[in-house]
């Protein structure tokens, strides 16, 4: 097998890869997602300190997340962008 036929195997498994935890992130992020909320409105309802305390932890985790799903995406489509240059120099 040639070279570049196997960068294209390794490319499409690591590819394949990132996109899961793309969508185990994603999933993750609407659980998040759905705690954030739920402080944020405890904490403007009651003004509890701990609430309060709450509703920042769970914001950071949201943002965390956003950014993981961010990482994930970008690092893909470097990988694609590769992807389509190889089969491009495997078309010629």
């Amino acid at each position: 097998m040639k070279r570049i036929e196997r960068k294209l195997f390794k490319l499409g498994d690591e590819i394949e890869s990132l996109a899961k935890a793309e969508q185990l992130a994603g999933e993750e992020l609407i659980y998040h997602l759905h705690l954030n909320d739920d402080t944020q409105r405890d904490a403007s309802v009651s003004g509890n300190p701990i609430d309060r305390a709450d509703a920042r932890e769970t914001a950071g985790d949201v943002a965390r997340f956003e950014r993981h799903i961010a990482q994930l995406q970008k690092r893909r489509a470097k990988l694609i962008a590769k992807r389509e240059r190889l089969v491009a120099k495997l078309a010629d």
